[in-house]
């Protein structure tokens, strides 16, 4: 960049000395050493650009990945969930990440952009002092109206930017519905193609209409930029000449001095520019550091008390929860202990806060009033990543990952993620080992259709989709490659299997259970009858618990579950059932 601003300073010296020379009749090998210094010094010029790409390039690479790699260690340092469930915070990390791919390289660049434009202008500035202080004086003094209008519109192209940001992601959302494969069917069944379309061409011009309100408004600024810039070019041309005309100027001063007015012009625009560009970058960068900085999102104890597998049992004291001040209670109160060793199921209609219990368990929230305790020891005094390596779980939202059927179990585990004896251990308990043995590749065969080069499409040994109960177990395997943890967790582990596989992976699930501490949530009230305690929750609080006889010969909700479901199976006769006067 110093090269690059000293060489057309340079060039013009050069040129207004062979001009001198010329007109004055040097002597031929000076002319000759002048043209020669002159022609290295475009020379220079001329690689430089392609140098400056290549080098600018490496270090957008450089600067890029260091600020991803900064924003995405913040954002797995978060210990919990509340973040990713705050629809204001995710528009912010979306942000970032898109400032993290561009400001920071955009940012260098300008900034030493800006010190290239600067040497540039020094250079050309010292040329007009000697040649002419009050033009250097105007000149300079032209280019302060420039860049406060940059600045200006770079703070109103930031705004408009942040402002049609809702718009431009609502955009991206529409497209994917109308062109991913999970809505393809819908899309198609219900006709909504036209409208989704609507919607997003909808988005689209009111996004355009904000730009092009920019736009125009910088178009009119930098025209009349335009202008002043000329009258004060033209100005001073005209007192060159005059100047030449009575002998104050050489022709090479002349030459100088036009060349230094329009590269202090030219410079300046390149500069002012720079630095607006720069101004708006940072102000886009506002959403970066802000997710780089943010405080824990829960609290972590200074000096962690360490957590020994579990002996006595969890316990949760008083625990009321909900989201904020804003949103309705989820849990109310609720006492519950799970002995170490033994099984719990959690039954209870939607929205009853059997999830959320969860959740706090593995602690991605902590309570609003009371405490969760394991073996005495409050969940909030540990480190959080201590406590999950003692938990295995089966999420209901589980992922399904873009990778090899082993990377998809491995993940659950990772200190056992090249052993496949582990992983076809795990697959098999899960009634999933076969079918990954009869895929194209077997345990290696990727299980995505989504990264694939266009002439690879219709191989199927590139990749292969599962069904749903496929991925459903898994899922499970997953799980039970954490096998030897203190708590394993299972919500809703069999939701997506027919009638014959749910009966299979309750079954191997129920071995597993047995002498070990678990947590099993489940709709289908068939598939809980074995554990050891049964808590029905309703709205938010604990109101039955017990072995599925003593809360079948209660005859309260769970009994009246419980049959309701089971008459679904009976054919003939009347199939309600009567409990305690209700039906």
């Amino acid at each position: 960049m110093v090269i690059s601003g000293v060489a057309p300073v340079a060039t013009a010296w050069l040129t207004k000395s062979v001009l001198d020379e010329l007109i004055a009749g040097a002597p031929a090998g000076r002319l000759v050493t002048l043209g020669v210094v002159l022609a290295g010094v475009s020379a220079v010029a001329g690689t430089l650009p392609h140098l400056t790409q290549f080098v600018r390039a490496e270090l957008d690479r450089a600067v890029a990945l260091l600020a991803q790699e900064r924003l995405f260690t913040a954002v797995g340092s978060y210990v919990g969930l509340g973040r990713f469930e705050d629809p204001r915070f995710v528009d912010q990390l979306r942000l970032a990440d898109q400032a993290g791919r561009s400001t920071p390289s955009q940012t260098v660049d300008c900034l030493l952009g800006s010190v290239r434009s600067s040497i540039t202008i020094a250079g050309f500035l010292g040329s007009l002092l000697l040649l002419s202080p009050v033009m250097a004086a105007l000149v300079l003094l032209s280019g302060v109206p420039m860049l406060l209008a940059q600045l200006s519109l770079s703070r109103r192209r930031a705004r408009m930017l942040l402002s049609i940001g809702p718009a431009e992601r609502r955009e991206l959302f529409y497209s994917h519905l109308m062109t991913g494969a999970d809505s393809a069917k819908e899309v198609r069944l219900f006709g909504t193609g036209a409208f989704l379309r609507g919607r997003m061409l909808n988005d689209r011009r009111a996004a355009d209409t904000a730009k092009r309100a920019v736009d125009r408004r910088t178009m009119l600024v930098q025209t009349g930029l335009g202008v002043l810039a000329a009258l004060v070019s033209g100005g001073g041309l005209l007192w060159a000449v005059s100047a030449a005309n009575t002998g104050a100027f050489s022709v090479g001063g002349i030459t100088m001095f036009v060349a230094a007015v329009a590269g202090v012009q030219a410079t300046l625009v390149t500069l002012t520019g720079q630095v607006a560009g720069t101004h708006q970058a940072l102000l886009l960068f506002d959403h970066y550091a802000a997710v780089t900085t943010a405080e824990p999102d829960l609290p972590l104890a200074v000096a962690p008390c360490p957590l020994r597998p579990l002996r006595h049992g969890i316990e949760l004291r008083d625990v009321w929860f909900r989201y904020s001040d804003e949103h309705p209670w989820v849990l109310r109160g609720v006492n519950l202990f799970i002995p170490h060793g033994t099984s719990m199921a959690l039954v209870g209609l939607n929205g009853t806060g059997k999830s959320t219990l969860v959740k706090m368990m593995c602690r991605f929230y902590d309570p609003t009033r009371g405490a969760i305790l394991w073996d005495g020891v409050d969940l909030r005094d540990v480190d959080p990543t201590a406590l999950r390596e003692r938990i295995g779980t089966v999420f209901q939202d589980y992922v399904q990952y873009d990778m090899t059927a082993a990377e998809n179990i491995g993940v659950g585990n990772l200190s056992m993620f090249g052993d496949r004896a582990r992983l076809e251990d795990a697959a098999r308990r899960a009634g999933i080992h076969d079918a990954l043995l009869a895929l194209p590749h077997g345990y290696d065969t990727l299980l995505s259709r989504v990264f694939f080069m266009e002439s690879e499409k219709d191989d199927p040994k590139t990749g292969v989709a599962l069904s749903g109960g496929q991925w459903q177990r898994l899922a499970l395997a997953r799980a039970l490659l954490r096998d030897q943890r203190d708590l394993m967790i299972l919500d809703e582990p069999s939701a997506g299997l027919d009638a014959q596989a749910e009966a299979e992976i309750h079954a191997s699930l129920a071995k597993y259970r047995n002498g070990r501490t678990s947590l099993l949530i489940s709709h289908r009230l068939g598939a809980v009858r074995n554990a050891d305690s049964i808590v029905v929750l309703a709205n938010g609080r604990v109101t039955e618990q017990g072995d599925h006889d003593s809360l079948m010969a209660a005859r309260g909700a769970y009994a009246r579950l419980f049959l309701l479901q089971a008459s679904g199976y009976r054919t003939g006769g009347d199939l309600s059932v009567s409990l305690g006067g209700q039906s």
